[in-house]
């Protein structure tokens, strides 16, 4: 698990060394809010358009190879960004770049999860999940000194490099799941004519519906961070390297991860999704007040307990949902609303922002984010009781394959 954890390590690393310098290299370019929400919200077309392929890849050929695809395109993106100035160009690389994490995250979850014994699932997936607030905290960091201190070309290619780097551990990375014969016939049949069809069909199941619909909800809020809040920060007129922010919800994120996981084991995933909600909510509602370094850094932690929290969970409340050989398709079609959110976010709260500010929006996404913690509490079970008594960590999941060891109180 190390050479897969440095991996993961080395790409969260190159994605997010990119977050508080594309906003601003995108804007440098002569692009109004609205452009630069639909150049960076660009990201989830690949998320979107991939993320069937790359499911049935995962579960009928193994999960090494999507983890090499995704490598691949986190070394290969930030260099075609530095390639061209032309936005509709930028769009294409920034689609392309949605890849990466389409297949990486997918891929990555899954082979944790392959690892993992049921009743020891959320523990372990909440260390090796570690890569991402660890990565998360470096890369902002070192993206948004490096801009300051050398301008953006040596900034994109460092983000390069250290997907080069990764790519070298990716090729040690043993993949321990093995594709039955049952497993392949039905991938071959889910990718013929209908195999799209049937993957999007799949979203409507119950089971997967309403996390898929949360993450909607807190994608569009998550879009418009990651797009808007380098613009916020000027607006406002706060002196204040945006990489720190990230880096303080990554900090966050990297402390609630060690607490939870083991704690989901006993205690249920569904207490620790309403949690998570509730933090984000808060930290939306937070920007949207910010005015002075304290309060965005304050923004920034509540921001990454949540989505150290939610994340996870999400990954291990859909591995109890699902069986080995689905696990890469149920997993994908949950983010799929997540991906979604993120599409979404760019232009259509950057259009709000012409004609408003940015502060406005992240009040909007504070609202996003409490009405996607009514729907969970309303409808992650088969009835009102029976999903109220899981979100509050009352009662069992009613949809769970393999329901880890619980104590209800």
């Amino acid at each position: 698990m190390r050479v897969l954890f440095v991996a993961g390590l080395l790409f969260w690393a190159s994605l997010a060394t990119l977050l508080p310098v594309l906003p601003l290299y995108i804007q440098s370019m002569g692009a109004n809010s609205q452009t630069v929400g639909i150049v960076v919200g660009s990201f989830a077309i690949g998320l979107l358009a991939s993320r069937p392929a790359l499911a049935r890849m995962a579960d009928r050929r193994g999960r090494k190879l999507v983890l090499l695809i995704g490598m691949i395109t986190v070394a290969i993106a930030p260099i075609g960004y530095i390639a061209t100035q032309s936005i509709p160009l930028l769009i294409v690389v920034r689609a392309f770049h949605g890849l990466s994490i389409a297949a990486f995250a997918l891929a990555y979850s899954a082979l944790i999860v392959d690892l993992s014994p049921p009743q020891r699932r959320g523990e372990l997936i909440g260390y090796m999940s570690l890569v991402n607030p660890i990565g998360m905290g470096l890369g902002p960091a070192i993206g948004g000194f490096m801009q300051s201190w050398v301008g953006y070309t040596p900034t994109f290619w460092t983000a390069a490099a250290l997907g080069i780097v990764g790519l070298f551990f990716t090729v040690q990375v043993q993949d321990v799941y093995l594709p039955t014969h049952a497993t392949a016939s039905a991938g071959a049949i889910a990718a013929s004519g209908t195999g799209s069809e049937q993957f999007w069909l799949k979203l409507l199941q119950p089971h997967i519906r309403t996390p898929a619909l949360v993450l909607l909800l807190v994608g569009v809020a998550f879009g418009t961070l990651t797009t808007f809040v380098p613009l916020l920060v000027v607006e406002v007129g706060v002196n204040l390297n945006v990489g720190l922010i990230y880096s303080a919800a990554a900090i966050a994120s990297f402390g609630i991860r060690l607490l939870v996981g083991r704690a989901s084991d006993y205690y249920g995933r569904g207490l620790f999704i309403t949690g998570s909600l509730v933090l984000y909510s808060l930290s939306m509602a937070v920007l949207w007040q910010a005015s002075t370094t304290a309060g965005f850094l304050v923004a920034g932690l509540l921001e990454g307990c949540g989505s150290g929290i939610l994340i996870p969970m999400m990954a291990v409340l859909m591995a109890d949902r699902s069986q080995p050989h689905e696990r890469g398709l149920t997993f994908s079609l949950c983010m799929v609303g997540f991906d979604l959110g993120i599409a979404l976010a760019g232009p259509f709260f950057g259009a709000i922002a012409i004609q408003l500010n940015y502060q406005t929006i992240f009040g909007l996404a504070s609202l996003l984010s409490w009405l996607g913690l009514l729907v969970f509490l309303i409808f992650s079970g088969k009835n009102m009781s029976q999903s109220l008594r899981f979100a509050l960590g009352k009662g069992k999941d009613i949809y769970a394959v393999e329901p880890a060891t619980q104590t209800y109180k």
